[in-house]
């Protein structure tokens, strides 16, 4: 399966770095110089198109006319939708995957805006949440890709050093990405600016290492509290 992607941040890295250890061909479409500093360390080069993907010209050049699925991974919804659009009216792709940054938007993605599938954090941890699936300060909710990663739970305690800081500025582990953090009920999409406050719930896709690294970050003193139960697919 031949995959374009637009947006090389955590979230499009993430999945191209996924579907090559499945031997996809994928391509990487990112304009920002510092994205571009890091993925070039994370991602073979050859896979890496520097440009705006809204520019046709760069998407042609990243072989958007071969490709079988295109996925908008940018953190604007608008142009998320704007390049699902543009890829389905004229390259005919047979289907488009986009990511939904703001909960409020996620109505606008179907159809009408040839969006075949709309990943939506806080929807997915939402029911989650609804289904009771959380067991404790640090449980394993579920397990992705082969046994090595899983989506973990963990809560903020009283006098946390992190509380206050913000993301960008704690030294989470390699393996780590903020996946979404609940607040008094409320979901918060993390940002580098958000900051930690006591009783937040955060959910981030790690190992088994990454979340011990996490837990202590976090100041989770009770290490043995962490449960990170190994499902086969």
């Amino acid at each position: 399966m031949f995959v374009v992607i637009a947006g090389g941040g955590r979230t499009g890295a993430q999945l191209a770095r996924s579907l090559l250890s499945e031997n996809h061909e994928v391509h990487v479409i990112e304009h920002r110089e510092e994205v571009l500093a890091r993925i070039h360390k994370e991602l073979p080069t050859e896979v890496i198109y520097q440009g705006n993907p809204l520019d046709t010209q760069i998407l042609e050049q990243a072989g958007i006319k071969d490709a079988q699925v295109f996925a908008a991974t940018m953190t604007s919804d608008a142009e998320n939708l704007s390049l699902c659009f543009l890829v389905k009216e004229r390259y005919k792709i047979n289907r488009t995957i986009a990511r939904v940054n703001n909960p409020r938007d996620a109505w606008l993605f179907d159809k009408k805006f040839k969006v075949d599938v709309a990943v939506n954090q806080a929807d997915i941890l939402s029911r989650l949440i609804e289904e009771e699936m959380s067991m404790g300060d640090m449980i394993t909710l579920l397990k992705l890709k082969k046994g090595r990663y899983s989506l973990v739970e963990e809560k903020i305690p009283e006098n946390s050093g992190a509380i206050g800081v913000a993301i960008k500025d704690l030294k989470l582990p390699t393996s780590c990405v903020i996946a979404t953090i609940i607040r008094q009920g409320e979901i918060v999409l993390p940002r580098g600016i958000t900051t930690f406050e006591q009783g937040d719930e955060v959910f981030a896709i790690t190992d088994a290492e990454g979340a011990r690294e996490l837990a202590k970050t976090l100041g989770i003193s009770d290490q043995s509290q962490i449960s990170l139960t190994t499902l086969q697919p």
